[in-house]
């Protein structure tokens, strides 16, 4: 079976984002108990059990494509980049962005990075700017931790967030 870990064994940016978003799939139709409980005990009959009283509002969590490979040569990269970039895409912008209101911000912005992964400047910058605007911001590194942080956002009631900024 397929769980975040697995997606996440990888070790790349891309595999630790994979399992964010395969726990809130689970999340938006079952809840995040059952997402929690199958993600950590890799079980499916937990599905079996579930009420499917899920979270509508995750649907709508999702990815800005930023970077990443754009091809296999430098032709087809340097092609493929400026399509993007004719298309809005924008350098330092967040790779999860989970567009629910929750007191006192406007939304979720989330960059997900590997354990080693460096902190480019135009994203500190992007970072800066979202803040300034109401939104909450965070660095993450594990899916997990960017999995609580999405709940905890969501649960909100007016308590602080633990937001990384490195």
């Amino acid at each position: 079976m397929i769980t975040p870990d697995v997606l996440a064994k990888t070790g790349s940016e891309h595999g630790i984002q994979a399992a964010v978003f395969a726990w809130a799939a689970v999340v938006t139709y079952h809840g995040f108990a059952v997402a929690w409980e199958w993600a950590l005990s890799k079980d499916a009959k937990v599905f079996e059990k579930s009420k499917k009283i899920g979270i509508p509002a995750m649907q709508w969590l999702h990815a800005i494509p930023n970077g990443g490979s754009r091809g296999d040569d430098a032709k087809s990269r340097a092609i493929r980049g400026a399509t993007m970039k004719a298309e809005g895409v924008r350098e330092g912008v967040a790779d999860i962005f989970f567009p629910v209101p929750k007191y006192p911000y406007h939304g979720l912005y989330i960059e997900m990075k590997t354990p080693t992964g460096q902190i480019r400047p135009a994203q500190k910058e992007f970072r800066t700017f979202a803040l300034a605007q109401g939104y909450a911001f965070s660095f993450e590194r594990d899916w997990q931790d960017a999995a609580r942080l999405i709940q905890s956002y969501y649960e909100n009631t007016g308590a602080s967030l633990q937001l990384k900024d490195k």
